[in-house]
């Protein structure tokens, strides 16, 4: 078992554990991502997204973590937001969870970003332990918003006269 980053071969396995977390957090409706974008995203001309894949039994594709690169204000430098980590039930408590993040607290370090940071759901109380044993701290002072959809259309193209 081990952790790499994502190739192009992978992105359909990639594209499937995306669709397995999003069951888990009961917004499989939600997914509409494809295999195009997936491919466009992390291997277009100018990539935003980047991965890692969690593989076992050779190259089967059992995990992946997929990030961006955000920036703080306040501390001066890039960091890595963690847009979906997973890994799949049956290879849980296999460490390969744990290589991904740390993989990604390596990358962290290596380039002299100061944050590594996610979101993860409140009643994720098996992630939310996984996560405090790495020795992350929730943000419980902050409130994660979000415009999508009609809302985010309605707000964009709200002017109002000054």
């Amino acid at each position: 078992m081990s952790v790499r980053p994502i190739r192009p071969d992978d992105v359909a396995a990639v594209v499937g554990l995306v669709r397995e977390l999003a069951e888990y957090e009961k917004a499989a409706h939600e997914v509409r991502l494809t295999e195009e974008q997936l491919t466009a995203a992390l291997f277009g001309d100018s990539p935003k997204l980047f991965g890692h894949v969690a593989v076992a039994d050779g190259d089967e594709v059992v995990g992946t973590a997929l990030w961006f690169l955000n920036f703080s204000t306040w501390r001066g430098t890039h960091g890595v937001y963690l847009e979906d980590l997973y890994v799949q039930p049956g290879h849980r408590g296999t460490g390969l969870g744990r290589e991904l993040l740390r993989s990604l607290a390596e990358l962290c370090v290596e380039r002299g970003y100061d944050r590594l940071e996610w979101s993860v759901l409140d009643w994720n109380a098996p992630s939310i332990e996984f996560y405090r044993a790495a020795g992350a701290v929730p943000m419980d002072e902050w409130t994660v918003f979000r415009l999508t959809d009609d809302a985010l259309r309605g707000f964009a193209a709200d002017r109002r006269s000054r």
